[in-house]
């Protein structure tokens, strides 16, 4: 039977008849009918067709082992039609292609640690006499192989696949500087030096990337960044001794040259060394104190902006990680200083001209081009500069999760995030296929029209509307590199700041101020005529509900629910659940926008209606989740509806977040099971190990005291007992997969920010710390602050009951060197006012005089006096009455200091339901702060609503200051 050609558009119909001749005549009808298929889909049936038959005719047999399965032959007619260079290494070794068909696990991102492994199996296996870098530049195309299958099959998303390839980098850059290590310390020893002991040590060596690799945003075919840092002086202990700074250059060098080395196989990376102090003038390897003098003193504006994008890639992580911790706040400005833009925007507009002028090809320069990929990373990372010093969050090297926590902190718009967003995955996808075509480093479309056809076609699925050729393509291109231009220049070149840079002083409006209600005597629209005759009930509730600044949002919404009868028979049938929809679009702007972006919320609005004051058990209910995907789903759709909950049936404020920590609780518990199991299938434990729930994982912080919120950060530590210290090597990688869990930002968003600063040592401790190591620290080199933020800690996951046991012996030593004297009061006053000079200009409503944290002090004090009692339930009101219940307080003073907590809780939780994160202060707007003052007066007790908001909590600040200034008096 022939190989069908009907329908199917060659640049070439006559070399496509020869070729499926050719094959008609060795490949099995079955096969011919699919590979039929495959052409009439793919991106360039052409070279898939020649190439087939070109491998039927030199590796016949290797042919007929990969087409057994329709999956063979599709990845065959994928690369063949994808990637010229790609194609050509297969025609060479097809084995690389029944490697990746027999391993499986084409949807799973495969990680640097597991490509390390993969990469010295590799080495330890080929023979003895390849070179080193062609067997380094053989494992890297080999790898790139299965980045551009899972990439043009549509089985990874952009971050996925740029996260990949630089986990490749980073594997191939780690397992290189190891082997040259080892190398030279046979011939010079140990490179040595002295610690603050005196005590003799090896010398840390750390490679730091910058730049795309740093970003975990690298291309198909890109330079890496590097910089190489050493500990400091000292020499190695071995027969032939030399300084470390020789050794180091030396390693350096070698490095770089093994890297760089042209092959058969190509080049491995150009490393690009020209980021490091003082350029190319600068020393190939830095010592940390040098390279701290650098950046102090010496480094210009542009040097410090590019180190957002700095992560350590290689070597002694603690090292990179303090040289990191010591610039950041360097690179962010403390306030919000728009000469930071205009500074770095001179220097982007000079780099832009040089790369241009020296580019000189005539296509569109998808990266150079006003609008393209490098105006995108540029302000994102002016953005960050400006924001990052009060924001923390906003610090991230990668763009996508970057713009995302832009987004996420209002410092972006939606529509702002959506564009921008949108366009850097177009541009990136379009660079990406430029790339992998023939492994050059290209950014510059082709000219010629058939070229771009092939181009367009092979675009991902949804990035351009209608038929991809060249003329979508362009049009598409142009209209992404136009809206990054109109935001690009409203930023950059307007000499002021965006209307929402300083939220402070020009606060943007949730909704319109207020929406005048629609004449009753104007005529009706067509969506009042449709409810009027389908749904007379609901139409009648909306007609009647005095809505003032949710009109138009509820009538969007209700366009959406009219096309679904179920859920306009529900709105219709039960006027309660219509006033909760009513009540959402007119009182919180946030979850409104979540109901119009997902309607299919309305169930969850309608269960609650139905089971309202049911609990639920959020453990129960993610036990059967076994996905990530899955595990952000019911995240967001629980979170939604507690906080619709608390908005429409009023729920108490501390029952409130009582319900979201259990279900943060819940969130965290899934990931920890789903991180055993996919840790322990990748890299298992010891052999007869069995992991269950060895490691523990505490909460601190607003979680820790059950008082997690919407839009709260989980501070978490993770501790494992003496007896497993073996493992723990295991045990980190689940933390660290428990982590990834819970912050991967997705389509959907991540299910929330995971903070571990507060184990011992900070960023520069390990993540997983060994019981003994925590009471020693906490013995003696513990600051006092350290210490009290143990007192809000609790177990979430992992041995619970042994882990409390453990928390309780940390508390029993916290009182020790702290309660049983009187130091605790003076050190916890000199705290207070520390936070106060540091936090109340950002955040008044916690750290200014009288603000949450004089309550949260006051009663971390009396907990210290009353021999530091341990507490399983953690919330303030809890405190409360047992420190009252020890007659350590008043019943006056627990009760003014019970209405003080739920008013500051409250004020805050407006403020999150209302926009979706946290706010600082009370709006200045009027119209805000109208909003604000309707929902708070859901929680808060009828006494404390007699006056307007802002004179009653005036009133409650100078109340809670002048009983912490009783209690802290000298």
């Amino acid at each position: 039977m022939p190989i069908s050609l009907e329908g199917i558009e060659f640049r070439n119909p006559e070399r496509a008849r020869r070729d499926a001749a050719q094959l008609e005549a060795v490949v099995p009808s079955a096969i011919q009918e699919q590979i039929a298929t495959l052409l009439g889909t793919c991106a360039d049936p052409d070279g898939a067709l020649g190439r087939l038959e070109s491998l039927v005719r030199v590796h016949a047999d290797a042919f007929e082992r990969l087409t057994r399965t329709g999956v063979g032959l599709q990845y065959l007619t994928t690369v063949f039609s994808s990637s010229s260079f790609l194609s050509e290494e297969i025609l060479q070794h097809p084995e690389w292609l029944e490697d990746l068909l027999w391993a499986g696990g084409m949807e799973r991102t495969l990680s640097s640690e597991e490509l390390a492994d993969r990469l010295e199996d590799f080495l330890n296996s080929t023979s003895q006499e390849r070179l080193l870098a062609l067997s380094l530049a053989m494992f890297r195309r080999r790898q790139i192989l299965r980045v551009v299958l899972r990439d043009a099959l549509g089985l990874a998303t952009l971050p996925e696949v740029t996260a990949e390839l630089s986990a490749i980098a980073d594997a191939i850059v780690e397992v290189s500087r190891k082997r040259i290590f080892n190398e030279q310390t046979r011939r010079h020893g140990i490179p040595r030096i002295r610690n603050a002991g005196g005590i003799q040590e090896e010398c840390g060596f750390s490679v730091l990337a910058l730049g795309k690799l740093g970003g975990k945003e690298l291309n198909y075919s890109s330079d890496i960044d590097l910089m190489f840092l050493y500990s400091g002086n000292g020499e190695t202990d071995g027969p032939h001794v030399v300084t470390n700074k020789e050794f180091f250059k030396k390693l350096s060098n070698q490095l770089t040259n093994l890297l760089s080395t042209y092959t058969a196989e190509g080049v491995c990376y150009r490393v690009d060394l020209r980021l490091r102090p003082d350029g190319r003038l600068g020393e190939v390897c830095i010592s940390l104190e040098g390279a701290q003098d650098y950046y102090r003193n010496r480094a210009r504006d542009w040097e410090l902006q590019m180190l957002i994008k700095a992560r350590v890639s290689a070597g002694d992580r603690a090292l990179g990680t303090k040289l990191l911790e010591f610039v950041q706040p360097l690179i962010y400005a403390s306030t919000l200083d728009f000469s930071a833009v205009e500074a770095v925007s001179v220097t982007r507009e000079r780099i832009s001209e040089k790369l241009a002028a020296k580019s000189g090809a005539p296509g569109q320069n998808v990266k150079l081009a006003r609008g393209g990929i490098r105006d995108i990373e540029f302000l994102v990372q002016c953005l960050q500069r400006l924001h990052g010093g009060r924001e923390p969050w906003v610090r991230q090297g990668g763009t996508m999760l970057a713009l995302y926590r832009l987004r996420d902190k209002d410092l972006l718009s939606p529509t702002e995030f959506s564009r921008l967003a949108s366009a850097y995955e177009f541009l990136r996808h379009l660079e990406h296929r430029l790339q992998f075509d023939d492994d050059r480093q290209i950014h510059t479309l082709p000219t010629e029209p058939e070229a771009l056809d092939l181009l367009a076609r092979r675009m991902p699925a949804g990035k351009i509307s209608g038929s991809p050729s060249a003329k979508t393509l362009l049009r598409e291109l142009e209209a992404h590199l136009e809206k990054v231009r109109e935001i690009y220049g409203r930023v950059i070149h307007a000499q002021k700041p965006m209307y929402y840079i300083i939220a402070e002083q020009t606060p943007r409006e949730p909704y319109p101020p207020e929406e005048p209600v629609p004449d009753a005597a104007a005529p009706p629209s067509n969506l009042v005529r449709f409810l009027d005759e389908r749904a007379p009930c609901l139409a009648a509730t909306v007609h009647g509900s005095p809505l003032r600044r949710g009109r138009r949002y509820l009538e969007l919404y209700l366009e959406k629910v009219v096309t679904q009868p179920e859920w306009l028979g529900w709105l219709n049938d039960d006027a309660v659940l219509a006033g909760y929809v009513l009540d959402l679009f007119e009182n919180s702007p946030y979850l409104a926008e979540q109901l119009l972006r997902r309607p299919a919320l309305i169930e969850q609005l309608r269960d609650l209606r139905i089971s309202s004051g049911a609990s639920r058990n959020y453990m129960e209910l993610a036990a059967t989740i076994a996905d990530a995907a899955e595990l952000r789903r019911f995240f967001r759709r629980e979170m939604f509806r507690l906080q619709c909950e608390s908005i429409c049936q009023h729920e108490p404020i501390f029952s409130t977040l009582e319900k979201t920590s259990a279900l943060a609780d819940a969130a965290i518990s899934t990931a920890y099971r789903m991180a055993i199991a996919r840790v322990t299938a990748s890299k298992p434990p010891s052999t007869g190990y069995v992991s269950a729930d060895q490691m523990y994982v505490i909460a601190l912080g607003r979680l820790g005291m059950h008082e997690f919120d919407l839009g709260s950060d989980a501070d978490l530590v993770f501790v494992l007992p003496d007896a497993d210290r073996g493992e723990i090597a295991f045990w980190t990688k689940v933390a660290e997969r428990i982590i990834d869990l819970l912050t991967a930002y997705t389509g959907d968003g991540m299910i929330f920010a995971v903070d571990t600063r507060l184990r011992p040592d900070g960023r520069s401790g390990p993540l997983v710390q060994l019981e003994s190591g925590y009471r020693e620290y906490f013995s003696g080199r513990a600051e006092t602050w350290e210490g009290i933020a143990y007192m809000k800690s609790r177990s979430i996951a992992g041995d619970t009951e042994r882990c409390t046991r453990f928390l309780n012996d940390l508390q029993v030593l916290d009182w020790r060197r702290y309660g049983q004297n009187w130091r605790s009061r003076s050190q916890l006053r000199a705290m207070r006012q520390r936070i106060e000079r540091e936090q109340a200009a950002l955040n008044p409503l916690k750290g200014a005089r009288g603000g949450y944290y004089d309550i949260d002090f006051v009663l971390m004090y009396l907990r210290l006096k009353g021999a530091g009692i341990f507490y399983k339930v953690l919330n303030t009101p809890a405190r409360i009455e047992v420190i009252e219940q020890m007659g350590h307080l008043e019943r006056a003073d627990a009760e003014f200091l019970y209405d003080a907590a739920t008013m500051f809780r409250s004020v805050d939780h407006g403020l999150r339901v209302s926009t979706g994160h946290a706010g600082g202060n009370l709006p200045n707007s009027p119209s805000q702060l109208q909003l604000l003052t309707e929902l708070v007066r859901r929680w808060m007790p009828g006494h404390l609503c007699a006056q307007p908001i802002e004179v009653e909590m005036d009133r409650i600040r100078r109340r809670t200051r002048e009983f912490f200034d009783r209690l802290f008096a000298e």
